[in-house]
């Protein structure tokens, strides 16, 4: 090959190397944009996996109104019992404005604890949110730290709660990401579950309302067709918590179900009746361009079954991944463009580790690792010097990292094409000039002999 076809064939090579390896990383980093929404703040976030599907000014202080009523409820149910008997206080009864949404409660009149957070979730009584506040903190400004405490626990940057209810404070403030977290933990509770999904709710009579039961519709319009309006009703909504004031303007916290995702959708500073629009606008979206994927059905790099030698190890595994466990990913991507890190699970004694999976930049899921019921049967193996046995150590997992693998073949790729090109050298310099110097000297050889025959033959005749 001339010098000039090499040149051009290892400059194709590279510029193509280039390319490829360009759009590798373009598709590695591809995740949807997403449509514009009016309000001013706005996050979609997967719940089981904490997944930020889609975000805009996601950290944004903003008042929240009477979203506020999660935390509360979320507070009531960790705090509380159903059961408990919840005296409404002068404080609970007259310290709201009068104009807010309230039920009308009178003082020292008594609701159970299940009977108010319905009044909260549903039907946003602020009069409820006090007095749940005042019997969960025995005491109102004790309810408001721990509050405040929780806040800060779930990981929220950008809250501080001065009420239980939401009504306009200058210091009452939250962030559409911030709500999401607060939300996430509240859906991990079954009992919040059902009160949020709940489309209407009687509390009974009481002794100071004995002669008349209060019904309550729940306010979301995603869920249900409050004062008449169907225009928007979304079928895969399972709960949710509106809010507005002057300050706050709406805002909205909705929960949606679908094709194996839990959305959590949070708009913050909206125009009478866009929340909704823009709501659905969102959770449509993110069902249409995103997937979940389970981790333990899909994960193919750790061998978790003892398949490896099963006269010793048998059937059982050394580690199992958390079976309800998953990741989100855009749905043109596979499983396999995740990448995870090994973290130490601390203080859990079946919890050994978890993989956290990240994709685009952007934290996608994790899944737990925990320990297996496999006791290894000893089994002698000779030692490196011959003069002993060592046992299978129960404790460690069979791993096998396809990563590994892969390097392993670049590197003998890489070692096969360093020699092709040393012989190609050698062969191109050292083999060319050793040839062109045996010619030279054959050639004088030649040149000194041949005159001295023609001499003497000459000579002869």
């Amino acid at each position: 090959m001339k010098k000039g076809k090499i040149h051009s064939f290892m400059l194709a090579v590279m510029v193509f190397l280039l390319y490829m390896g360009k759009n590798v990383v373009q598709a590695n980093e591809y995740w949807p944009k997403g449509p514009e929404v009016h309000a001013v703040s706005a996050v979609v976030m997967e719940a089981s996996t904490g997944t930020v599907l889609y975000e805009k000014n996601p950290h944004e202080r903003l008042y929240p109104a009477s979203i506020t009523k999660i935390m509360t409820t979320l507070l009531a149910l960790e705090n509380g019992d159903m059961n408990d008997e919840v005296v409404f206080s002068y404080d609970s009864v007259h310290n709201i404005e009068r104009d807010s949404t309230h039920i009308s409660r009178d003082v020292d009149e008594i609701m159970t604890l299940e009977q108010c957070l319905y009044g909260v979730m549903l039907g946003s009584a602020n009069d409820c949110a006090y007095a749940v506040a005042e019997h969960i903190g025995k005491g109102y400004d004790k309810f408001i730290a721990m509050m405040n405490d929780k806040a800060a626990q779930l990981g929220c940057k950008n809250t501080n709660f001065k009420n239980p209810h939401g009504l306009p404070d200058p210091e009452h403030y939250t962030s559409a990401y911030d709500m999401a977290l607060i939300s996430r933990s509240a859906l991990d509770l079954e009992t919040f579950r059902i009160i949020t999904g709940a489309k209407k709710y009687t509390i009974p009579t009481t002794n100071k309302h004995p002669n008349e039961e209060t019904p309550i519709v729940n306010h979301h319009k995603m869920l249900t067709a409050y004062k008449g309006d169907r225009r928007y009703l979304y079928d895969y909504c399972i709960g949710g918590k509106t809010g507005y004031t002057n300050a706050a303007r709406n805002t909205l916290v909705t929960f949606a179900e679908k094709d194996g995702m839990t959305l959590i959708c949070v708009v913050m500073k909206e125009e009478g009746g866009v929340q909704y629009e823009d709501t659905r606008l969102l959770l449509d979206y993110c069902f249409a361009n995103f997937k979940s994927w389970n981790v333990s059905e899909n994960e193919s790099e750790y061998v978790l079954e003892g398949t490896a030698n099963k006269e010793i190890f048998g059937d059982e595994s050394f580690v199992n991944l958390d079976k309800s466990d998953q990741i989100v990913l855009p749905v043109s991507v596979p499983f396999e463009k995740a990448e995870y890190e090994i973290k130490e699970k601390a203080g859990s004694k079946n919890k050994i580790a978890v993989l956290e999976y990240t994709y685009a930049g952007r934290k996608v899921g994790s899944v737990d690792i925990t320990a297996g019921n496999l006791k290894v049967q000893q089994y002698p193996f000779q030692d490196s010097s011959g003069t002993g046995v060592k046992e299978v150590d129960d404790k460690q997992p069979i791993v096998i990292k396809w990563s590994s693998i892969w390097m392993g073949l670049g590197i003998l790729t890489g070692g096969v094409l360093l020699v092709v090109l040393v012989v190609y050298l050698v062969r191109k310099f050292c083999v060319k000039h050793f040839h062109l110097r045996l010619k030279e000297k054959r050639n004088k050889r030649y040149k000194v002999i041949r005159p001295g025959r023609h001499s003497k033959w000459k000579s002869r005749w």
